[in-house]
């Protein structure tokens, strides 16, 4: 704009014709807004010497008022300069939602998001899919209500095995599942174990549920009373069935047998997340219950509690009442439950460590195959799943896991027959108070706008205490979505139990570690089993062979463990070890290597001590390689030709022995590497020759339980600092020992 059009513009905004001010434009009202500062207030100095102390606490209050006011003006300028950005619109491609459409348009509708049936050419934010991850293509930065593996991995045979694994490592914690035996591999074992335990008790007349690995809706289950009653003994070859004891004396209500479907979100792996509905459904059966017998085995009526079952029934009450009929919702048991004088927060208690037990038991061999489908480092869609855990309530009040569903029903509607042979859909007001809830507060959570906003807030490290406190409480708001705030939606039906209770739980987490040492050396990145070279790279860095398990033998049992699991998995075309064989292998090395019992204690020092050479060997990478420049510069140090070549080099690695709070002070220099210090972690737990790593840096060699009781530790022989320094170079660079002798 020219001087002369600046100054017409001037003289014409001085006055109008009536002698009143003209009003300014858009972009001029905005720029006054931001350069119309209010009056500045004095600045705040430091109090003069000499002050009472109740006159500099006045004084630091008033400057405290001071900067919230200044805050508080400069958010209210910015809040009206700056133009509201308009949200995106979420999107959820619903096109192979199946059965649980419904619910989901229900759910988008409720918070205002955008809905393709039909699919989409673009990419959506979430792909909900009705029965597997490989339901329909998924883009690499979108999110898929599925894991890759988990229909594979709660099927009944794999489920037991996966919770067998852990009841031999954790015996007492593992009690809330039945035995169970697989058929038709465990037939001769069932049988023994029957037939003992008569001959030991002649009391005990047990009853048997036979469940087919890949039934579902309660088909194909009966009661046996005997091995000798399993069904077709020569088809279990092609169609393996779980054998169960059957839990004879559970809860009633109203004289009738009933289960809990409890919603179990599983929100993330790594790190593991765990979110459970605080409702459920109750299923009942539709005849009166008794203890099972020879004349009642058929009526399955009586003793099954499946709705596809008992739908069929005469005695089936549809009720738009969640209090009365066939299906109601879990908190209307619990609240009769509660007035019988039953303890419901026992129960509850009891059922959250339950289904973080048994999440736990399938998170190994589920990361086995998130990493084949999905493989790290490389653009994947995010995964999370909605999980149905049935579970029967036994008289005293313990729950008892019956199975897992990694598909459970989302639909909230019923089939009405308004004529003989002639149906229709009618809502279910039940299942559409529970069901909705659930899928729509799972949206919630996994809401990618959320997560952007977590993303995007940073922490300011140098405020006061005051500031401090009003940005977190500002990072809480923001955290929730706008579109969430203008609706006032209702609280989240899901409580977060994992890793809330990561403290109460972390210890069952061996079996993870196991697999991450399993994924490690797996090789081929997308396979599942693990071949020969991988073993050995594996017996060979962890330093597991000596001179009484040679290669030779490793081989052997390679081969034998690797060939009798395909065999029992029906892999005869397939070569290479699975997870189960490798846990297998793992038991096998953990009892020859430790003698002294339990399981648990063998494998987890055997675990530690894995560990612990893995981490050794990248603290020699780290220390003797990093980067083309580096290493060259590392290898001309510590050449072994001076007796003091690398001791130098050694100093910081041993300054974190003598800073840890464990050791006694160290005349040493205390400089530490705050890389290398970061690459340690605690492992240690026990009496093994592993070294325990803490993040200000090292302890020494032996374990906490001789430190604690002030004694030698057994694998070291070694109490003094200086010894054990000593022996830590040994096992990391036995070049530069000599300097310390």
């Amino acid at each position: 704009m020219s001087q002369q059009q600046r100054a017409a513009t001037a003289g014409g905004r001085e006055a109008k014709a009536d002698g009143s001010l003209p009003r300014p434009g858009k972009e001029e009202r905005a720029t006054s807004a931001i350069k119309e500062k209010p009056a500045s207030t004095i600045p705040t100095l430091p109090p003069p010497p000499g002050l009472p102390l109740a006159a500099r606490r006045a004084l630091a209050s008033l400057s405290v008022e001071i900067a919230k006011s200044r805050r508080s003006r400069r958010s209210e300028e910015g809040r009206h300069s700056r133009p509201k950005k308009s949200k995106r619109v979420v999107t959820v491609d619903s096109s192979k939602a199946k059965t649980s459409s419904e619910a989901l348009r229900i759910c988008i509708q409720q918070l205002k998001w955008k809905e393709f049936p039909t699919g989409r050419r673009l990419l959506c934010d979430i792909y909900w899919h009705g029965v597997s991850f490989h339901d329909g293509e998924v883009s690499c930065s979108g999110q898929v209500n599925k894991y890759p593996g988990m229909t594979e991995l709660v099927r009944k045979i794999n489920f037991s095995r996966a919770v067998r694994t852990m009841q031999e490592l954790f015996p007492e914690e593992y009690k809330f599942y039945p035995r169970s035996w697989i058929l038709p591999e465990e037939y001769q074992n069932f049988a023994d174990q029957v037939r003992v335990s008569k001959e030991n008790d002649s009391s005990w007349k047990p009853t048997f549920i036979v469940k087919p690995d890949g039934g579902s809706q309660g088909d194909g289950i009966y009661l046996i009373k005997d091995s000798t009653d399993v069904r077709m003994l020569a088809n279990l070859r092609s169609k393996p069935v779980v054998v169960q004891e059957y839990i004879s004396k559970p809860l009633l209500i109203e004289k009738l047998k009933f289960d809990i479907r409890l919603y179990v979100l599983l929100k993330s792996l790594d790190p593991l997340e765990i979110y459970i509905a605080k409702d459920g459904l109750s299923r009942f059966c539709t005849e009166p219950y008794q203890e099972p017998n020879s004349k009642n085995f058929h009526r399955v009526f009586m003793h099954l509690t499946n709705y596809s079952l008992n739908v069929h029934s005469g005695n089936f009450i549809h009720s738009d009442n969640v209090n009365t009929g066939s299906k109601r919702t879990f908190s209307s048991i619990v609240a009769k439950l509660s007035m019988r004088g039953y303890d419901v927060k026992k129960m509850w208690s009891d059922i959250i460590t339950l289904v973080i037990r048994a999440i736990i038991a399938l998170v190994p061999e589920l990361k086995i195959y998130h990493q084949t489908y999905i493989p790290p480092g490389k653009p994947g869609p995010t995964c999370f799943q909605i999980l149905g855990f049935d579970i029967l309530l036994m008289k005293n009040m313990k729950p008892v896991l019956l199975e897992v569903n990694a598909n459970p029903s989302m639909r909230i509607e019923h089939e009405q027959e308004i004529s003989p042979g002639l149906f229709e859909y009618v809502a279910s007001p039940v299942d559409e108070e529970i069901k909705v809830a659930i899928i729509r507060d799972t949206l919630r959570l996994v809401d990618p706008a959320l997560k952007k906003n977590c993303l995007q807030q940073p922490l300011a490290t140098e405020c006061s205490a005051e500031s401090d406190k009003e940005e977190t409480a500002e990072a809480e708001d923001v955290t929730e979505t706008p579109s969430i705030k203008e609706q006032n939606l209702a609280p989240l039906c899901l409580k977060q139990v994992f890793p809330k209770y990561s403290r109460q739980f972390g210890y069952l987490l061996i079996v993870d570690r196991i697999a991450l040492l399993f994924i490690r050396f797996l090789g081929i990145k997308g396979t599942m089993k693990l071949g020969p070279t991988g073993f050995r790279t594996f017996i060979r860095t962890c330093k597991l062979s000596n001179s009484n398990l040679s290669m030779a033998s490793v081989d052997i049992l390679y081969i034998d463990i690797a060939r009798r699991w395909n065999v029992i998995r029906g892999d005869r075309g397939e070569s290479g070890m699975c997870f189960q064989a490798f846990m297998e292998a793992i038991f096998h090395l953990a009892q020859r290597r430790y003698k002294n019992p339990p399981l648990r204690e063998q494998v987890e020092a055997l675990v530690n001590f894995c560990e612990y050479q893995l981490e050794a060997q990248e603290e020699r990478i780290v220390l003797y390689g990093r980067g083309t420049a580096e290493r060259r510069s590392s290898l001309a140090v510590y050449q072994p030709e001076g007796p003091r070549s690398g001791t130098i080099n050694h100093m910081q690695l041993l300054n974190r022995m003598s800073t840890s709070n464990k050791l006694p002070a160290s005349p040493l220099a205390t400089s530490v590497d705050q890389q290398l210090v970061n690459s340690m972690s605690s492992r240690v737990t026990d009496c093994s020759p592993a070294a325990s790593f803490n993040p200000n840096g090292w302890d020494n060699l032996g374990c906490r339980f001789c430190r604690k009781n002030n004694q030698s530790c057994s694998v070291m022989g070694l109490k003094d600092v200086h010894s054990q320094r000593v022996k830590l170079t040994q096992i990391l660079h036995p070049s530069v020992t000599s300097y310390f002798m």
